[in-house]
């Protein structure tokens, strides 16, 4: 198991499906991110953090950091956010669009600073 599978294996169980799906639909956009733990949350890293995840009691927390935040804003307003996190309630299903065209935001932010 990698260390994001053990992360979500040892989170509450109602937050598992969600957790999965992310972690599945991010492997899928990031393939050759390396996975780490920072900040007790999974990462996924290239260079520098890309972004990380993380079960709260009541939602799921994804940290794209400020840029797609920043660029998407209005298409985030149905959810609680802050300069670098997105908070997304377990009660609905997960944007997958909206995060996967977050993640290539991050992906051309990186790649305009010149990291993988």
């Amino acid at each position: 198991m990698t260390v994001i599978e053990d992360y979500i294996a040892a989170a509450p169980q109602k937050t598992q499906p969600q957790l999965n799906q992310l972690y599945r639909l991010l492997k899928e956009l990031l393939p050759t991110a390396e996975e780490r733990i920072r900040y007790g949350m999974p990462t996924f890293y290239a260079g520098e953090n890309i972004l990380h995840f993380a079960a709260a009691k009541k939602h799921l927390g994804f940290y794209p950091t400020p840029g797609p935040i920043a660029a998407f804003q209005e298409e985030l307003q149905a959810f609680k956010t802050s300069k670098g996190a997105v908070q997304l309630p377990y009660d609905q299903p997960l944007p997958e669009i909206l995060l996967k065209n977050m993640v290539h935001y991050r992906l051309t932010e990186l790649t305009e600073k010149g990291k993988p």
